[in-house]
């Protein structure tokens, strides 16, 4: 077993594990002092694209990015998102993660789903490609986006979707908008780590969008906090760019040539 996978199993129950996206060198270098895990995610598709949903993203976009993510990332765990439809049946998805894991050097793939994508998460697992899952909101597939775990037969197949994907052989899984007490409950029953986004302070640890997280988006998802104002300060950064060119301030002699 991969040792940062280990590292990261061994956080269950002890500390928070630390996750965050990137989708290209400059900002994975950054994210990679800091995090236990980084991850490619599709969320690039409305982050990058303006995609209304992931469904666009092809597996060719996410190997290019995450191509440029893997020189950035020394220490953490790498992941990247099995991208809508390339993972549909045993055969397609093997297929296919073993070209991800090829061209990109990452240390997992991430699917969405429980029960239906069992044979598929152990087929891959059999032929050693780690696992990461993915349960509650899969945006994927999701036609409504509201949190889960709200009626009792609901809750009852998310809990069981997890114990499926631990015994399959996940090594964690990410919980997106799972209601508190039963993100609660699933921590406690499963062996293998959750790491929660927008699910609650009882997932072993939280995952963000880095663009939300720093300001550089507009979303203003309930479970997003905003650290910086990265736009802010681009803009400032800018505008002092644009005047110092119109009054002739830049560039300077020190950043020209003379033979």
């Amino acid at each position: 077993m991969n040792k940062k996978i280990k590292k990261i199993l061994s956080k269950k129950n002890k500390s928070k594990i630390i996750c965050l996206t990137a989708y290209s060198k400059n900002i994975a270098s950054i994210l990679d002092k800091h995090c236990d895990l980084v991850l490619v995610g599709d969320s690039l598709g409305s982050v990058l694209y303006n995609y209304k949903s992931t469904k666009d993203v092809t597996l060719e976009t996410m190997i290019d990015h995450s191509r440029s993510v893997r020189p950035g990332v020394k220490k953490s765990l790498m992941v990247v998102d099995m991208p809508y439809n390339t993972y549909r049946n045993s055969k397609e998805a093997l297929k296919n993660a073993k070209l991800v894991m090829k061209k990109t050097k990452c240390d997992a793939v991430k699917l969405e789903g429980g029960k239906k994508i069992i044979p598929i998460v152990k087929s891959l697992i059999k032929n050693k490609i780690p696992v990461m899952g993915h349960l509650g909101i899969l945006p994927q597939t999701e036609k409504k986006f509201s949190f889960k775990g709200k009626k009792f037969a609901e809750r009852n197949r998310i809990l069981k979707d997890a114990q499926l994907l631990e015994k399959a052989g996940i090594f964690s899984v990410v919980l997106e908008c799972v209601e508190t007490k039963l993100s609660k409950i699933i921590s406690e029953t499963i062996k293998v780590p959750t790491i929660g986004i927008g699910s609650s302070v009882y997932c072993d640890g939280q995952v963000l969008v880095t663009d939300d997280l720093i300001g550089l988006s507009e979303n203003k998802f309930r479970f997003v906090k905003k650290y910086a104002s990265t736009s802010k300060l681009i803009n400032s950064a800018v505008k002092k760019y644009k005047s110092e060119v119109i009054k002739r301030q830049f560039p300077r002699a020190k950043h020209s040539f003379k033979n």
